[in-house]
């Protein structure tokens, strides 16, 4: 596939997929605590896509010995990157089902999007630059999250507060995955890192909660959905993205779905936002859709 599709393509495809994951995880937050949510997505992510690599590797094995190739550089790296990839996964991941329990799905899509903010900021630390217009666009999403998340008295839920919480750890398991993604098989590592996600989630619902039987029962479908179409395919969906892409304007991207969760949570769950959130939510939107306009090429560059 060519480069610039997989890496304009997949990301949306990634964004919607989460969008309306919102809604499954939105249900699930009223019948199961959140590690528990989090360690039986991960499971089924992990059994997904590690016996789907597997299967692969052998069906290929047999027909082509000479195409299959390593998985990663050394077996270091692809342990250690599914180590820190899934060590952020998790404590995103757990934060934001937290918040999900006392929010819309719609509204916790779009807090879940300021990482676009955070991930050129942090990437200047990495000296990875970014252009003028995403600069711009990260204005417009931070004047966007204030509408959205900060009411008229200037207070901030605890619920919000979480889920913004999760964003800055998306941010950096964004560019942990821009990092490991040069030496390591995409599959592997996203099937990898939820095995670490789920051993985090464990710990947290063997500590914390007591769920019941019957509220998984309840949540079966959501979390088969969130488990293999959110987790199994649309994170690998990012990895495969991220290999030679920048990762801001990935995080642009996949920060659509917070315009899908809100389609979705209104479609689904009758969500409705105020004209105060309204007005954030299109904000955002237009921080996406400037960070993707062409860039003009330099000057000399044109005359050569």
């Amino acid at each position: 596939m060519n480069p610039k599709i997989r890496q304009n393509l997949f990301p949306v495809l990634a964004a919607f997929i989460w969008g309306t994951a919102f809604v499954a995880q939105s249900v699930s937050s009223d019948y199961i605590p959140p590690f528990t949510f989090n360690l039986l997505r991960s499971l089924v992510a992990a059994v997904v896509l590690g016996g789907g690599l597997a299967v692969y590797r052998r069906l290929l094995k047999a027909k082509r010995p000479q195409a299959v190739k390593p998985l990663a550089r050394s077996s270091r790296d692809l342990l250690l990157g599914g180590l820190c990839c899934g060590t952020a996964l998790g404590i995103a991941a757990n934060l934001q089902q937290a918040g999900m329990a006392e929010t819309s799905a719609g509204k916790a899509g779009f807090i879940t999007a300021l990482y676009i903010v955070l991930v050129p900021v942090l990437g200047l630390f990495l000296h990875k630059k970014a252009p003028a217009t995403v600069w711009v666009g990260v204005a417009l999403a931070v004047a966007g999250l204030y509408f959205l998340c900060v009411n008229e008295a200037l207070t901030l839920s605890r619920s919000d507060l979480l889920v913004m919480l999760c964003a800055f750890v998306f941010a950096g398991h964004i560019l942990l995955v821009d990092h490991f993604t040069r030496t390591v098989d995409g599959v592997a590592l996203s099937a990898l890192q939820f095995v670490v996600a789920a051993v985090l989630s464990g710990l947290g619902a063997a500590l914390w909660e007591a769920p019941t039987w019957e509220g998984i029962r309840q949540c079966v479908w959501p979390i088969l959905y969130v488990g293999i179409i959110s987790s199994g395919v649309g994170y690998t969906l990012q990895i495969l993205a991220q290999k030679d892409a920048n990762p801001t304007v990935v995080s642009l991207l996949l920060s659509l779905e917070s315009v899908f969760s809100v389609l979705a949570g209104a479609v689904i769950l009758h969500d409705r936002l105020s004209g105060r959130e309204l007005l954030g939510c299109g904000l955002m939107f237009l921080a996406v859709v400037l960070t993707q306009l062409p860039q003009r090429a330099p000057k000399v560059a044109q005359r050569q």
